[in-house]
């Protein structure tokens, strides 16, 4: 990408989501950008335009949307408030689609908000609470772009719970975990009677809000490896805690109490639920690890982590992940991006709990 009106972009072969700078607020004047998108070979580019409101014009000379396939020499738009797309679906034959955004002086305007998806992976409507062009089953599925963990909205629940039917779809499902931001992936999903209450939490990296009834809540399911037409359970099935064989850690804290008593923050008591102390690194250490021997080969889909706040207000703001099949060799974990290590964000106060899914699943025996 290029231009200094680019907002929130996140790019991927198989599908991706931009806007304009400062969206969903006014965006800026006299000023450009321009995305390069390239689909797999074989495959062709679809589109779902989440919002197009630029300051009309006419031919939308001052600010336009337009989108246009160098090979064919074909181009769609341009667009702008009272020029919109026909649908907010546009099905290309291009692999390969130039995303132009010009603007000029104007005095309103929330700007663009645009995703696509390679015809691998069909378009949805990733930034509605539900598709205006859809029925609305009691099951469904939708393909949710990467990129969709900043866009604007609110979601409502969790995991456990579900969600409002009001929550951002694919927002809520990078908090449930069923799809990492940074790749994006198809949800199934079923719309079941609402609840009384809806509890706010803190999970792969976004906040829920807390909120009352509705008359219908979102549950995610997992379709991985469920065989048969039949409806697989909701995620809140797969919540069996997988056993340690054994703790271990860098460094643990040996401390002495004002009264000359000893207290050992040592790695066996870090297992969720253990009352305090838990596991403490030894003071002043740089980098602390902390280990967990499964026992065997098992499949982890996901980790809680929560402070320790009967003594201290101790917990952990963010970490890495390595894996080990042998407790010799280990490999950071690096998610579906698979560029960079990935890091986590942890908690925020020493109460809550915080989840963060695997995505793809570790197989292993030992992680740090």
């Amino acid at each position: 990408r290029a231009g200094d009106g680019c907002g929130h972009t996140v790019l991927t072969a198989q599908s991706g989501t931009l806007s304009s700078r400062n969206y969903p607020g006014t965006y800026p004047n006299h000023t450009a950008c321009r995305w390069r998108l390239r689909a797999p070979p074989g495959t062709s580019l679809l589109f779902a335009f989440g919002d197009v409101d630029l300051e009309p014009s006419e031919g939308c000379a001052q600010s336009s949307l337009l989108l246009a396939d160098p090979d064919a020499g074909t181009a769609y738009g341009p667009y702008c408030r009272d020029a919109g797309p026909a649908t907010s679906l546009l099905h290309t034959n291009a692999s390969t689609v130039t995303v132009l955004f010009n603007s000029s002086s104007h005095r309103s305007g929330r700007g663009l908000l645009l995703s696509y998806a390679s015809s691998q992976h069909p378009a949805a409507c990733p930034h509605q609470h539900f598709c205006p062009h859809r029925a609305h089953p009691v099951r469904f599925s939708v393909y949710c772009p990467a990129g969709c963990k900043d866009i604007d909205g609110d979601i409502w629940g969790n995991v456990q719970q579900g969600y409002r039917d009001t929550s951002v779809l694919c927002k809520a499902a990078v908090h449930a975990g069923v799809i990492a931001d940074e790749a994006g992936g198809r949800v199934t999903l079923s719309r079941e009677k609402g609840i009384t209450l809806y509890e706010s939490a803190f999970a792969n990296g976004l906040h829920s809000k807390r909120g009352s009834l509705s008359e219908k809540r979102l549950l995610f399911h997992k379709a991985r490896r469920w065989p048969g037409p039949q409806l697989p359970p909701p995620l809140a099935a797969c919540g069996d805690a997988l056993e340690v064989a054994a703790f271990n850690a860098s460094s643990w804290w040996q401390e002495v109490d004002v009264l000359g008593q000893e207290r050992g923050w040592a790695a066996e008591r870090a297992a969720l639920g253990t009352p305090s102390p838990s596991w403490a690194a030894e003071p002043g250490t740089e980098t602390a690890w902390l280990e967990l021997d499964l026992g065997t080969r098992r499949n982890v889909t996901g980790i809680i982590t929560k402070g320790s706040a009967e003594i201290y207000d101790f917990y952990v703001t963010s970490y890495w992940v390595s894996s080990s099949r042998d407790g010799k060799n280990w490999r950071p974990y690096r998610g579906g991006s698979g560029q960079e290590d990935k890091v986590f964000e942890g908690n925020i106060d020493s109460l809550g709990e915080v989840s963060n899914a695997f995505i793809p699943p570790i197989t292993t025996r030992y992680l740090r």
